[in-house]
């Protein structure tokens, strides 16, 4: 057994409890019993007679894009083995012409901005709202109307929603403000693929207005990593060249033990997905009642945001703030893995973001819940530990309120994307390069989400950004041993 598989052994045979995608949550093999299927590599095939082919379905395969479309009630279903990047890449590329122009939410992930940079796309930003509980709020109908209003070449949008965060867009309206114009609306909703299919749940994009929608299945529903979808929605969209994209951003030899991971996942939704779902709607409910009571730990939830910060917040994304108690959303992060083992799927500025799936149990649920109990009333009972001390340990520890704001604020964009990345560069150490044109994404990951782009401006709000996150114990990409990549001016 090589190192990589043992490590994955190990932790298949741990106690630690998986709050993070995929969303099976390791919990197939009980669902699927050793005699109702072959192992994992026996179903690793190639296209041979029989099985069909993704980039030309005709039989199988066909059969269960028909199905995903009859679930979702799509004009067609793609599915997807690279994962919602080569979906997003296919989407932006059938929707503009070289050189077009998108409208583009500046809290996209990393692979809009590729796909953006493929086809030469010149990009206006849309910022969202920055929220009082330090994440990112939504898009409002509003600024994508002025924005298609200030700039009538714009021939499509794009945004996301939900967010990684879990908030969500009014879709519906800004759907209605790009067909207005005659223009598309494409939908990341890579985070969302569970949306729509219970009420204690927002709608999905789909069924509210989108052209196109990007689901990754692996994130919320249970089906293997990389797994997703596109649905094609609409006829504002030209669906033979979507096709043709999504066989060269597709790899040309497709997994089969990912297809039959979909087809496992479809078969779920199908067969059993309404008493699932009412299971995890009952198990969240439940949750957040608790988590009332909290004293110290605060656990977000849709009354604490306004309208005008967000549209909605899908519930199955736990926010749990590690500010009252003057800690970092690393610090929380680290006491949940190593003390409880709860393994998050991220934490950023003053909180950690625990993902739910249908496919949680009661036993993990109850777990999260009492080592929050746990510490909200060690906590609590330290009489020293009080309001101003916590928010005092926070502010030293660098976690201001207004972290959104400072790490994903406005940037002056010098120049294209495209021209930024492809003009002549060099590397110098961060701290010289204020002033100069980035010529590299730098990006927290996760989410994902470029502190700044190729074509902006390193100001001083960039460097302190980073700064910022790194002091968080953040990780950054696209700065290696000090040195950032910037155009030659």
């Amino acid at each position: 057994m090589g190192d990589l598989e043992r490590r994955l052994y190990d932790l298949s045979q741990s106690d630690m409890y998986p709050f993070h995608m995929p969303g099976h949550k390791r919990a197939m093999a009980d669902r699927f019993a050793p005699e109702d299927g072959g192992s994992l590599y026996s179903y690793d095939i190639t296209e041979i007679d029989g099985f069909d082919n993704l980039h030309h379905p005709e039989g199988l395969l066909l059969e269960l894009q028909e199905r995903a479309a009859a679930l979702w009630r799509t004009r067609r279903s793609f599915l997807l083995v690279n994962g919602s990047t080569c979906g997003l890449l296919a989407a932006i590329g059938a929707v503009l012409p070289r050189g077009g122009h998108l409208l583009m939410a500046r809290n996209c992930h990393k692979a809009a901005y590729h796909g953006a940079y493929l086809g030469n796309l010149r990009i206006t930003y849309l910022y969202p709202a920055a929220t009082g509980c330090g994440i990112q709020g939504s898009i409002t109908p509003r600024q994508v109307e002025e924005a298609l209003e200030r700039e009538p070449d714009i021939g499509a949008v794009l945004v996301t929603s939900p967010t990684y965060d879990g908030v969500v867009s009014d879709i519906a309206e800004i759907a209605g403000a790009a067909h207005k114009r005659g223009i598309p609306l494409i939908v990341d909703e890579a985070h969302g693929a569970h949306l729509g299919f219970h009420g204690a749940f927002p709608e999905t994009a789909v069924r509210c207005g989108a052209d196109v929608v990007v689901q990754s299945l692996h994130k919320t529903l249970p089906a293997l990593t990389q797994s997703a979808i596109l649905h094609l929605c609409s006829d504002r969209v030209d669906e033979d060249r979507l096709a043709w994209l999504l066989t060269v951003y597709q790899t040309s030899s497709p997994s089969y033990v990912l297809l039959v991971g979909m087809e496992r996942c479809l078969d779920i939704l199908e067969a059993g997905g309404e008493e699932l779902f009412d299971r995890y709607a009952c198990r969240l409910k439940t949750f957040y009642e608790r988590a009332d009571r909290l004293q110290r730990l605060r656990v977000w939830s849709r009354r604490e945001l306004s309208k005008e910060e967000a549209f909605g917040l899908d519930p199955s994304k736990i926010l749990i703030s590690a500010q009252p108690i003057g800690l970092t959303g690393h610090d929380l992060y680290e006491r949940f893995r190593k003390s409880y083992r709860l393994q998050p799927e991220m934490c950023q500025g003053g909180y950690v973001l625990m993902m739910t799936g249908m496919m949680d149990t009661d036993e993990g649920m109850e777990r999260l819940w009492q080592a929050l109990l746990e510490m909200d009333e060690q906590w609590a009972s330290q009489q020293a530990v009080s309001v101003q001390y916590a928010d005092q340990q926070a502010a030293e520890k660098g976690c201001p309120a207004d972290y959104v704001s400072l790490v994903y604020g406005s940037r002056s964009q010098q120049m294209s994307l495209t021209e930024g990345l492809e003009a002549p560069r060099e590397e110098v150490p961060l701290e010289q390069a204020k002033g100069r044109v980035s010529g590299t994404f730098v990006t927290l990951y996760p989410p994902g989400i470029p502190l700044v782009a190729p074509g902006e401006v390193i100001s001083e709000e960039v460097l302190e950004a980073v700064s910022l996150c790194r002091k968080l114990q953040g990780s950054v990409h696209g700065i290696c041993h000090g040195q950032i990549k910037v155009v030659i001016s």
